[in-house]
């Protein structure tokens, strides 16, 4: 799974020139709008990055376990139906 700042970071790199440009102006401007410093942004991504790497187990819905603990409902149904635990093992 990318994070948020991958995301941004991809469409920004993608993209050229004018485009580029005025998606920057553009995100620039909602953050004042909205009054999000760079160092909030920043922090959030660093958020979904360390979340991101907790995860180690996620089914197609988007459910996640991190491993720590039981097994969350979903995965013991999905075990209980045959499916193997390390087909829901994200890499």
């Amino acid at each position: 799974m990318q994070t948020r700042k991958h995301n941004v970071s991809a469409v920004i790199e993608h993209l050229e020139g004018e485009a580029r440009e005025r998606l920057i102006v553009w995100l620039k401007r909602r953050m004042q709008e909205c009054n999000i410093t760079l160092e909030a942004l920043q922090h959030a991504l660093q958020q979904d990055i360390d979340e991101a790497k907790r995860i180690r187990y996620r089914d197609a819905w988007g459910n996640t376990w991190t491993g720590d603990g039981e097994h969350p409902e979903w995965l013991r149904r999905a075990v209980a139906a045959g499916q193997s635990i390390d087909h829901f093992l994200c890499e």
